[in-house]
């Protein structure tokens, strides 16, 4: 790695460091930091927690004018998306009325937002993801679809992947809303080498009180958001994900003095240890969280050979963290690339993911011959 190289990545991380541990910090510093600051936690969807966390220390004021107006901003926008989850899980809960044995388990930013936690703050909300029985998805996503909700249209491949393979449905979205609905009935496909039982998940979910809703039990969570980070096909900027994963590892662990060990427990009881091993690897070496000595000891029992772990090592901060915006180097792109090939590894047999990928590259051959036929082109 050159020179310019590696201070271009130390200024990346260390203002988002700043920005993540120590938020109170950042008004102090330098207008050039904090320029650089806000476009890469823009970059790296963090910048609404960073508002909320300046907001709520009374300390958003103290920022330069320029940077108070696009903290308001993102604050303004995570705040209007909260709404709208809000309002997606109140229009569903009504559709629902009619089965209230229908475990409807809120996954990832609406568990966050319905258990209030201060990370939901200034978090933008994509979508709604709900869990829901296997024996039951039939039954919800028909009930919804006479409520108005819609899948797009697919292809019959597509239909069938979604269907057989995944561990959801396609996504569904109201024709009045524009906030779609992941259907889940397990936390990884059918195809993935782990197999989280969804009947664990379910039997150890708790009701919101005051609510249609249920969550996944503390531990839970964590070891979702962390299965999420370790199979997600994509990792280019998804340090908020391990954000996330940090900030309910030190919410918890606060909260009760006994979930370290019942964390560890239930990632043995859920096949869920390698994802645990990674998320507090990673949280603990690029975010500081304070994991017990014997925590890392214990679940450093669940990871791959040597080889393997360093090459992680260097692979997942490069993936992580956005790029410095005035750099002209892309030397990120191996690690996300690797990580993708990675990602589709571990959630398909080698026979499924040849046959997919087979698949998607003959459809994308006849799709590309297609428009440029003249045809197409009128």
């Amino acid at each position: 790695m050159t020179t310019e190289r590696r201070v271009d990545r130390d200024a990346v991380e260390a203002l988002l460091d700043t920005a993540i541990n120590r938020p109170h910090c950042v008004p102090g510093l330098p207008l050039a930091d904090q320029d650089l600051l806000l476009r890469i936690a823009r970059r790296a969807r963090v910048l609404g927690r960073l508002a909320a966390d300046l907001d709520r220390a009374g300390l958003l004021q103290a920022m330069d004018s320029h940077a108070v107006d696009q903290l308001r901003s993102a604050l303004i926008t995570a705040q209007a998306r909260n709404r709208l989850a809000r309002w997606e899980l109140d229009r569903i809960a009504r559709a629902m009325h009619e089965s209230p044995a229908t475990p409807l388990v809120a996954l990832k930013g609406c568990a966050y937002l319905l258990l209030e936690l201060p990370q939901a703050s200034g978090r933008v909300f994509a979508d709604v993801d709900l869990l829901t029985d296997p024996a039951r998805l039939d039954e919800v996503e028909s009930t919804l679809e006479r409520h108005g909700w819609r899948s797009e249209e697919l292809s019959p491949y597509d239909q069938n992947y979604y269907r057989r393979w995944t561990h959801e449905l396609p996504p569904m979205k109201h024709p009045d809303r524009d906030m779609e609905i992941d259907l889940h009935h397990n936390v990884l496909p059918r195809t993935a080498r782990l197999k989280p039982p969804s009947a664990l998940l379910l039997r150890a979910s708790r009701p919101v009180p005051g609510s249609r809703y249920r969550v996944l039990c503390n531990e839970d969570i964590v070891l979702h958001a962390m299965t999420h980070l370790t199979f997600a096909d994509d990792l280019a900027d998804k340090l908020r994900e391990l954000v996330d994963i940090a900030d309910l590892l030190r919410h918890f662990s606060t909260e009760s003095d006994t979930f370290w060990a019942s964390f560890l427990q239930r990632a043995e009881e859920l096949d869920l240890r390698r994802p645990a091993y990674y998320g507090l690897r990673y949280a603990y070496r690029l975010l500081g969280v304070g994991v017990p000595a014997e925590v890392l000891e214990a679940s450093g029992t669940w990871g791959p050979p040597a080889p393997v772990r360093q090459l992680m090592d260097w692979l997942v901060p490069r993936a992580l963290y956005p790029y410095h915006p005035d750099s002209t180097h892309r030397h990120k792109e191996l690690p996300r690339t690797l990580l993708y090939i990675r990602s589709h590894w571990i959630r398909m047999p080698p026979w499924l993911l040849a046959y997919h990928l087979a698949y998607k590259f003959v459809v994308a051959r006849l799709r590309l011959r297609w428009r440029r036929s003249p045809a197409w082109n009128g």
